[in-house]
């Protein structure tokens, strides 16, 4: 994949860039809270933040985005901010399904999404439809995710395929993710150092980076200081 100028003239090295970005997009509430508002209004805050995220990436020449949406323990939460964050996710995909088609974005989810309701699932087979034939920047959603339960699925599909042995290829191959590169970067806004089972697998040897900002404040300019951030890295993947 080419790499745009965006990323030069952003005082980064584009051959340098990370192929794959991940992000643990933390913080909605206690942005909200520090404002005075609902929990909900953080939430809303924060689509604006996926909407500049992935356009810069974009335009930077990122091949793969992928976003923690809702993880597998967020049903957890209270039933009205579980209700009002399905409702959310709807609204945003039909929303912004037209944007991403104008900017060549294809679009993928990750997770259980047979346990995600109706008329996400809906939304999300139609905006998934739309951008197939796209050939930009791929924005996946973690959807309904859970990097343990991941692990789980993938072995028990090659345990019902018949397999006695497993390898790393194997179980890579039937991860929800499988097709992406693993994630060379995962970022985390908010200040909190967990990885909150995202990605156990995929990001065994990712550069980590992590932001005070919280998500909702998260923009291009965050995104280039990471990025920056990560060209001064040096990455041996165990050796020297």
């Amino acid at each position: 994949m080419s790499r745009p100028a965006g990323a030069a003239e952003s005082g980064l090295d584009p051959k340098k860039l990370p192929k794959h970005v991940a992000v643990i997009m933390d913080g909605n509430g206690r942005w909200a809270k520090a404002k005075g508002l609902p929990r909900v209004a953080g939430h809303k805050a924060g689509v604006e933040s996926v909407r500049a995220a992935t356009r810069a990436c974009g335009e930077l020449g990122i091949e793969a985005l992928t976003l923690y949406s809702f993880s597998t323990e967020n049903w957890l939460r209270p039933e009205d901010e579980v209700s009002e964050l399905m409702r959310l996710l709807a609204w945003a995909l039909k929303g912004e399904t037209a944007e991403l088609d104008k900017n060549n974005v294809r679009l993928m989810a990750s997770g259980r999404i047979g346990g995600l309701p109706g008329a996400v699932q809906d939304q999300l087979a139609a905006s998934i439809k739309k951008l197939a034939k796209n050939t930009g920047l791929i924005l996946n959603l973690a959807l309904n995710y859970g990097s343990r339960a991941e692990i789980v699925d993938a072995v028990n599909s090659l345990i019902k395929e018949g397999a006695r042995e497993v390898t790393e290829a194997m179980i890579s191959g039937r991860m929800y993710t499988a097709g992406l590169p693993d994630p060379d970067l995962v970022i985390r806004t908010s200040g909190e150092m967990r990885i909150s089972n995202f990605l156990l697998w995929q990001a065994a040897y990712a550069e980590f980076y992590v932001t005070p900002a919280f998500w909702p404040d998260f923009r291009k300019a965050d995104l280039v200081t990471a990025l920056k951030e990560y060209q001064t890295r040096q990455r041996r993947f165990g050796g020297l």
